[in-house]
């Protein structure tokens, strides 16, 4: 593929991974924060459109297992963990101040808005028993976005885990009906227990036929070669 996957009109949106922000021992990674920011600022500053969905990373697998013990109730489990995601955007937004959308979003055509006025839109979470992968997909359905960069700490999309299975098979590519089909062997709509992307994400991104680029959010010369339209070390799902 040599044409730019983003220009002046079709906007990319980027799923974070909310373990991105933080160090191994929980601390907030404002250095790779920055790094991002400037990142996405580089790359507004040539015309290009970003919108961001943001989740919660450890902070909000920690919140939801104390809901779990305390109420036992997956509903507040997510609630709580909305909260979280878009504390997590605030952080955010903070870095990219002059380029983002000064707060955080919690309706999808504000971000078409934002877009319009020539400022990145940032979000979180949006309603319980939804995760932010099938929010970010809904995000860009709403702004018409064909392109979504889903940036974790998992470097591809492999057919099983990597950590228990050393001969797991890495994809370098796949359609989105392969994609659907490992997602289903996993999903039991309980907060950070699915797959490397959501079910029901997967599914909407086959619909309306969203390229999902997948990114070791770590490795940002590899996030820059997806937004470049150039090869990358992860996994590009399209139909």
């Amino acid at each position: 593929m040599s044409s730019k996957l983003v220009n002046g009109s079709q906007p990319v949106v980027i799923s974070l991974g909310g373990s991105m922000l933080f160090r191994q021992g929980g601390e907030i990674d404002d250095g790779y924060i920055a790094d991002f920011a400037e990142l996405v600022g580089e790359n507004h500053s040539k015309g290009l459109k970003f919108a961001i969905l943001v989740g919660g990373g450890k902070t909000n697998s920690e919140y939801a297992r104390a809901v779990r013990a305390l109420a036992d109730n997956e509903f507040l489990a997510d609630r709580v963990g909305i909260s979280v995601t878009r504390l997590n955007a605030q952080l955010l937004i903070a870095a990219m101040e002059g380029i983002a959308y000064p707060r955080v979003l919690t309706d999808f055509d504000n971000a078409v808005d934002a877009l319009r006025e020539g400022l990145t839109p940032v979000m979180g979470g949006m309603l319980e028993g939804i995760t932010t992968d099938t929010d970010a997909v809904l995000l860009a359905e709403r702004i018409g976005a064909k392109t979504l960069l889903n940036l974790s700490n998992v470097e591809a999309v492999f057919d099983s885990d990597p950590k228990v299975n050393p001969k797991a098979k890495k994809y370098s590519s796949m359609s989105h009906a392969q994609l659907v089909e490992l997602a289903s062997r996993s999903d039991d709509r309980r907060a950070r227990t699915h797959f490397v992307f959501d079910l029901i994400a997967c599914k909407l991104a086959a619909r309306s036929g969203i390229a999902v680029h997948f990114i070791h959010g770590r490795k940002l010369d590899e996030v820059q070669k997806a937004i470049d339209g150039k090869g990358h070390s992860g996994t590009v799902v399209r139909s």
